[in-house]
């Protein structure tokens, strides 16, 4: 699993953020690469918080372009 930034307390937000094409990258700490072109499950909101969503990221060019 991987986080998005910046940290979103919601899906909702997410989604929002993307349709209005902010900019949204992903990453992983210290657990693997994240795909800079491609599909990855990202979840939120950060640790320590309690992750309260789950969602697939399509990346392109490192920046996420949608959000299933």
């Amino acid at each position: 699993m991987a986080y998005v930034s910046p940290n979103f307390p919601t899906k909702k937000a997410l989604k929002t953020a993307v349709a209005e094409g902010k900019q949204v990258t992903v990453y992983s700490p210290g657990m693997g690469d994240v795909p800079t072109n491609g599909t990855c499950s990202v979840e939120g909101p950060h640790f320590p918080k309690p992750h309260t969503w789950y969602a697939t990221a399509t990346v392109r060019d490192g920046l996420v372009v949608k959000v299933t």
